[in-house]
């Protein structure tokens, strides 16, 4: 679930584009699907992959947690590497499939389950692109738990915690995060990348939001 500002008119409207974003406010997942469909992976996980690579280290399995239509996914796929890619909604793990070569297939492997029901096998990297502000609070802390306890040693976290600043940090519902809380969640990992996004948008856009977005990859120790 990647809340960026790719752009789709809405029905009855010609000046207003709506955006990947406000598809992702309104939890309209289909409509967030349409709108990122065929764009690139994510930069934490091109990092995270790079750093692997830079090591020596040969692929592995990696979870891609809400893997929505599969832009991470299929990047792993192409690397090499076994995919186990969860996700709630049923129009996800079709499009994903749609999208895989018949080489591929065989290491692949989808999921339809809830942040709350998730189990998390053994790995070598957990991604969760821009997906872990949608799971409940109060489900947060269990998911979280087998996200790290999942990664093996010398393996990676990526993805975006959200901060506490962020407009959707009022929203009932999501994890939101200051930097102090995210700084403690990955405590038993050393931290190799954590980019902190804050800005506004340009009031010309279709409801426009405040960001307070923490973009990081972390080796667990």
């Amino acid at each position: 679930m990647d809340p960026m500002p790719e752009q789709e008119k809405p029905e009855g409207s010609s000046d207003t584009p709506l955006r990947s974003q406000d598809y992702s406010e309104m939890e309209d997942w289909p409509g967030y699907f349409r709108s990122v469909l065929g764009k690139d992976p994510r930069e934490t996980l091109l990092a995270a992959l790079d750093r692997f690579e830079q090591e020596g280290t040969p692929p592995g399995l990696a979870i891609d947690i809400a893997a929505g239509e599969g832009r991470d996914s299929l990047e792993l796929l192409r690397r090499g590497w076994q995919v186990v890619a969860t996700d709630d909604h049923p129009d996800a793990a079709p499009l994903l499939l749609s999208r895989v070569s018949e080489d591929n297939k065989a290491r692949l492997t989808t999921v339809k389950v809830d942040f709350s029901e998730m189990e998390v096998p053994t790995c070598e990297l957990v991604n969760a692109s821009f997906a872990l502000p949608f799971c409940r609070p109060a489900d947060f802390p269990v998911l979280w738990r087998r996200i790290v306890s999942a990664i093996r040693p010398g393996g990676r976290f990526a993805g975006q915690f959200f901060g506490d600043r962020d407009t959707w940090a009022t929203i009932p519902g999501r994890s939101h995060h200051s930097r102090e809380e995210v700084e403690k969640l990955l405590e038993g990992f050393e931290i190799e990348l954590m980019r902190v996004e804050e800005k506004d948008d340009p009031s010309d856009v279709h409801n426009p939001k405040h960001w307070h977005l923490f973009h990081v990859v972390a080796r667990k120790e």
